[in-house]
């Protein structure tokens, strides 16, 4: 069973963990090895422990979360479930392309092509709407493997731009949903029949 809930304190350390992992599995040959090596999920746990706290602009942090008996504890939260992947975001850090920024996305890999990313850019879009947001984007970079996803939810390319990541300038790329309301429709459950 999964299910996605509004991240807790004591998820922080699993979402460092995720943060991490998916890193190290998304970009190899983009990230230098030893910078993706060197990765603490500790201190990225801290970081998100902030971020979930932190309700300033709008901010959410919204896990995905597994359950069951034969789920490995290596990410397991007080609860006993498994937090497989996550979403974070509020209004946008920057003024300009949307009112609404989806920060994260981060979703292990053995999980991926479930539903669960479409999931939780639903929990996000629906969270930014909640808060006033009219439209939403996310920055990823360009290189990144994954962003057919956002493609495929209908996002817009909307702007390129260079950042430094690891010492290396990298593009990056910003993927516009324009009203809201496209996501929302992009990311709604399928009907049951």
């Amino acid at each position: 069973m999964i299910s996605i809930r509004r991240a807790r304190p004591s998820d922080a350390a699993a979402i460092g963990s995720v943060h991490a992992e998916v890193w190290r599995s998304t970009y190899p040959g983009i990230l230098p090895d030893d910078y993706l090596a060197g990765l603490s999920s500790w201190r990225l746990g801290l970081g998100y422990e902030r971020s979930i706290l932190d309700r300033r602009e709008g901010h959410a942090v919204f896990v995905a979360v597994a359950g069951g008996p034969d789920l490995p504890s290596s990410l397991a939260t007080e609860s006993g479930q498994q937090v497989i992947g996550f979403a974070s975001g509020g209004r946008a850090r920057r003024k300009g392309l949307a009112d609404g920024e989806v920060e994260t996305l981060y979703l292990q890999e053995d999980w991926r092509d479930r539903g669960v990313g479409r999931r939780l850019m639903r929990a996000m879009g629906a969270h930014l709407r909640v808060v006033g947001c009219r439209s939403a984007m996310l920055w990823v970079l360009k290189d990144n493997p994954t962003r057919w996803f956002y493609e495929r939810l209908g996002g817009r390319p909307a702007a390129h731009e260079t950042v430094r990541v690891a010492g290396q300038t990298l593009e990056q790329m910003a993927y516009l949903w324009d009203p809201i309301e496209a996501l929302l429709a992009a990311t709604a459950p399928a009907p049951e029949r």
